[in-house]
């Protein structure tokens, strides 16, 4: 059977960055941290007070105020990125043909706050059951594919993806599989975080994974920083419309690049440190390379995992070392976490849009927030310290890395007719 080409033909994104791609994009290149005190909730007996919270975002401003109501955070940052996306990929719910554009869309933890207020109601009354008839609906989190598909009348494939920090990386592969196997002509992937919340935040400090520089929320995501001291938690949500290469042809679509492969692997060590010799990073990359038939060499840009915990960064970077080998000095790293915090199942989608840009406009983001070299990291890396740099981008390699042992990675490569 001839595996079909898949393209991307368009994008939609809200981070802590801007709510609208271009937003997202120029804060990348500026190195703009989207970092700050947390004002969702009362965050000040917390040992970390701080995230990369989505601003100025108003629902109603996109929604109707009794819609936005029946759906948790999670799931209205889904619906605006859709938007986004398939009218930037010039599609309309009135003359697609539905019953061929599908959706496969992800969240590692979905409505977390839906369930933080609906229980934390019931154990302050007296043992009556009184839950909001929207409770399930709003918290289950499969639940923002389904609000996408019926906004947008897509009746082909839907499903959601879980793989905790991996998720929306999964689903952009699934879609891609189901694509290239002519399942379906396009389908909307991404994924959807909203967890800054008591239960959220509070989770992850008992976990002690979480930065707690208080004392400066701007530089506290420092990836491969040697003083870096945890992740600073962010919120997003992304989707990217890949679409058969010759559904895009047909309707004359605008094509930003080509999806070139995909992997992922497991590391089958522990529930939330990576393996230390970096065993799983390594084969996924290798997984994903064999997929698109490249060599290593074919790679200008990884945009990485780096959560700026002392153990994953390097255990990544050892694995990008053991892969690319000598070649690896030629490549462009960076973690865009350093920007937008880590937004759980929301990062893989938004960091492979942040590939694609790259793609597209020859720029590498940046690392920001890198003030001392770490002495157990090769200093001959370039991991795009500080100020986002001009080169040729052919292809670019995504990385996203899940508690669980989850490994998931994307390839995008400029598109040749």
């Amino acid at each position: 059977m001839q595996l079909k080409r898949v393209v991307v033909t368009g994008m939609g994104a809200i981070t802590p960055l801007g709510n609208t791609l271009q937003e997202f994009w120029d804060g990348l290149v500026n190195g703009v941290s989207g970092a700050d005190f947390i004002t969702q909730f009362d965050a000040s007996k917390f040992k970390t007070r701080f995230a990369c919270e989505v601003k100025n975002f108003d629902p109603t401003s996109y929604l109707d105020k009794k819609e936005a109501r029946k759906i948790d955070r999670f799931s209205q940052f889904a619906l605006v990125v859709s938007d986004q996306a398939m009218a930037d990929a010039g599609l309309h719910r009135d003359t697609i043909n539905a019953d061929r554009g599908g959706v496969v869309f992800a969240s590692g933890i979905g409505g977390i706050n839906t369930f933080q207020t609906e229980v934390s109601e019931y154990a302050k009354g007296d043992g009556t059951p009184r839950f909001n008839p929207f409770f399930i609906p709003k918290m289950i989190l499969d639940i923002a594919a389904g609000q996408i598909s019926m906004r947008h009348n897509l009746r082909g494939p839907n499903f959601a993806v879980v793989s905790a920090c991996a998720s929306s990386t999964n689903s952009l592969m699934e879609a891609y599989n189901l694509l290239r196997l002519g399942k379906a002509d396009f389908i909307l992937a991404g994924g959807s975080e909203s967890v800054i919340c008591e239960a959220g935040v509070g989770g992850f400090n008992a976990m002690k994974a979480m930065s707690e520089r208080n004392d400066d929320p701007k530089t506290a995501s420092r990836p491969y920083d040697k003083d870096r001291d945890g992740f600073v938690m962010g919120e997003a949500a992304g989707i990217v419309v890949l679409e058969t290469l010759e559904s895009a042809l047909a309707r004359g679509a605008r094509i930003y690049c080509e999806i070139a492969g995909a992997g992922a692997t497991a590391d089958a060590h522990h529930i939330t440190a990576p393996h230390p010799e970096g065993l799983g990073a390594r084969n996924v990359m290798i997984a994903a390379l064999e997929d698109a038939g490249m060599k290593a060499e074919d790679i200008d840009y990884i945009n990485t995992h780096g959560t700026s915990t002392p153990l994953g960064d390097g255990a990544e970077v050892k694995a990008i070392t053991d892969v690319f080998g000598e070649h690896a000095y030629n490549l462009n790293i960076s973690s865009t976490k350093s920007m937008t915090g880590h937004c759980l199942g929301a990062a893989g989608v938004i960091e492979a849009i942040a590939c694609i840009e790259s793609v597209v406009n020859d720029v590498v983001p940046p690392t920001i927030n890198h003030f001392t070299d770490d002495p157990d990291l090769d200093p001959k890396l370039n991991f795009t310290f500080n100020k986002a740099q001009k080169r040729t981008v052919n292809a670019a390699l995504s990385n996203t890395f899940g508690f669980g042992g989850h490994n998931a990675c994307v390839i995008v490569k400029k598109y040749v007719a």
